[in-house]
């Protein structure tokens, strides 16, 4: 909404070349709105915008900026800029840069850095790609145990600057190992001889620095925290996770499965700096792997072109029934992803979701079945006034198809999430039109085997 109601004036004093008068706006302006105006700029003029800022919010309004449009100022910026904005960034802000640079730019990114952010970038960057220790800063306060909270707290006012956030203050034992965490609160209102020792109470959360980034994000939703500490093997502490990156990775998280319950390979950046080439050959495959699931459709129906061509009238109801079934298969298996997704329940929980998937499959196919046995009676009904025998046969086959496809559709879509956990894929590859593909199919069977039973003389 500010970025709107800026724009206009931006836009103006940007055409007049009104600097003093730009740098004066901006001033009062957030960083993150800052970003999306400058984001529309090219990137000439994006520098001469970037120099007005001042250097305490520069960095800020850097972060901000989507990978694509922050390496093209980088590679404008002159080497005095570079070192300023990259000395601003948090560590975990700058390890974030560097993973999106290409290979000859990375190398002046790094040597604009002091030697020390450089040892940390470096360290980080050793572990794996979505490992926590990616996400973690350095930049945190630490106290001992034997110290009274008067020394404790010296040590947090000399160290406040350079750390991410003082919410949370950790306990380090003489080997550095993690043993408590203590709000800050806690610390402001005990008294000042006190030791530290005295205000633990042996109970923490830590994540793990080789754990999956999706773990902290769990974490962090269980716990409510706006910080966790990050441990090694030897629960040595080596840095902090705060909630603005974890919100980030969430973020990508969703929209990653939604990609895939779309059936596609997840695009590696957003959608709009995405190129063509890239986004027809994340989304080629999974098209090509339907598009053979929907010959396989053709192919089955082919099978039955014999009945068909006696009782024509079966084959105005197929989308009818296909649909249905891939529908509720759809709608299970987003739910059954989500859970899965979000612990509400695990892998080994398959048998409990089978028997509450058949329950509702049961009476969801019973309800559907009834609906369309009735509305095909008062079709017929409407159409030619009266009901007969035939009426009545394809009423039931249609109601009790709908029943068993629904059921069907529904166990699919329960069980394939937990089927392709068990083979260590990920269960959002179980996307709806996969699912939709593997019910059409199956649907076309049990449709015409049940016509075939009710209808059995006229074929003969």
């Amino acid at each position: 909404m500010l970025v709107q109601l800026l724009k206009p004036d931006f836009d103006e004093l940007i055409q007049k070349k009104d600097w003093i008068g730009l740098k004066e706006v901006l001033a009062d302006v957030p960083p993150v709105d800052i970003a999306e105006l400058i984001v529309e700029l090219d990137g000439d003029l994006a520098v001469v915008v970037f120099r007005l800022l001042k250097k305490a919010i520069a960095a800020d309004v850097f972060a901000e900026l989507p990978s694509n449009k922050g390496v093209i100022l980088l590679e404008l910026f002159t080497k005095q800029q570079l070192s300023e904005v990259m000395s601003n960034l948090e560590p975990d802000e700058q390890v974030a840069l560097m993973e999106e640079l290409p290979g000859d730019l990375t190398q002046k990114v790094m040597n604009s850095m002091r030697p020390s952010d450089q040892l940390q970038v470096k360290k980080i960057l050793g572990y794996p790609e979505d490992s926590v220790g990616r996400l973690m800063t350095p930049r945190y306060v630490r106290v001992k145990s034997d110290w009274t909270v008067k020394r404790s707290m010296e040590h947090i006012r000399k160290y406040a600057a350079m750390a991410e956030t003082l919410n949370v203050i950790y306990v380090v034992n003489d080997r550095e190992q993690l043993i408590d965490d203590l709000r800050i609160t806690e610390l402001i209102i005990a008294a000042e001889n006190q030791t530290i020792s005295k205000l633990m109470d042996d109970s923490y959360t830590a994540l793990r620095v080789f754990e999956d980034q999706e773990e902290a994000v769990k974490m962090f939703a269980k716990y409510d925290r706006v910080a966790l500490p990050v441990v090694d093997s030897d629960n040595v502490l080596v840095g902090i996770v705060t909630v603005d990156d974890v919100i980030d990775v969430a973020e990508e998280e969703i929209t990653e499965d939604m990609q895939k319950m779309a059936a596609m390979d997840a695009l590696d950046d957003y959608y709009s700096q995405t190129s063509i080439a890239q986004m027809i050959k994340k989304r080629l495959g999974w098209l090509i792997v339907l598009f053979v699931g929907q010959i396989l459709t053709a192919l089955t129906m082919g099978q039955y072109e014999e009945l068909l061509s006696k009782i024509v009238f079966l084959s105005f109801f197929v989308p009818l029934i296909i649909s249905s079934g891939g529908n509720s298969g759809a709608q299970a298996a987003t739910l059954i992803i989500r859970a899965l997704a979000t612990d509400d329940i695990r892998a080994d929980d398959w048998k409990k979701v089978f028997f509450r998937e058949l329950s509702s499959g049961l009476i969801l196919g019973l309800l559907i079945g009834i609906l369309g046995f009735l509305t095909l009676l008062a079709w017929d009904l409407a159409a030619n006034g009266y009901v007969d025998q035939q009426s009545y046969l394809t009423a039931s086959v249609i109601g009790l198809s709908l029943l068993s496809i629904v059921l069907f559709g529904n166990f699919i879509g329960a069980m394939l999430p937990f089927i392709l956990s068990r083979l260590g894929f990920d269960p959002a590859v179980s996307s709806t039109p996969f699912v939709a593909t593997v019910v059409d199919v199956s649907g076309i069977i049990i449709y015409f085997s049940i016509a075939i039973l009710f209808f059995e003389e006229i074929i003969m």
